[in-house]
């Protein structure tokens, strides 16, 4: 009965100590990933200004772009008018210079 008493203590023993190591390991694993979490929001702080840069650049070049097809349809459209102008251009004239006749016949 001594020896199974003393394996049972013995047991008990080597149970606790595998939960003390337990319990360290947990705490360094922890300890770890809060390391590594705090790492890595500082990188993403680091970054933030380039990102922002990075956003900024891209908007612009849209902006760029935007302008530049604005402008394209602008100047289409301004030709097409400027043609259609001219091409009414003679009517309008003939249609006033009838007008005019028209007025100076008439007593």
């Amino acid at each position: 009965m001594d020896d199974t008493l003393k394996r049972l203590i013995e047991a008990e023993s080597r149970a606790e100590q595998m939960v003390q190591e337990a319990k360290l390991k947990r705490e360094e694993v922890t300890r770890k990933a809060l390391d590594e979490a705090r790492h890595a929001e500082q990188r993403f702080a680091d970054r933030v200004p380039e990102l922002h840069a990075s956003f900024l650049e891209k908007a612009e070049a849209r902006a760029e772009q935007t302008i530049h097809e604005l402008q394209r349809r602008y100047d289409e459209r301004n030709k097409a008018l400027r043609a259609m102008a001219e091409a009414r251009e003679q009517e309008a004239i003939e249609a006033a210079l009838q007008r005019l006749l028209d007025g100076a016949e008439t007593p």
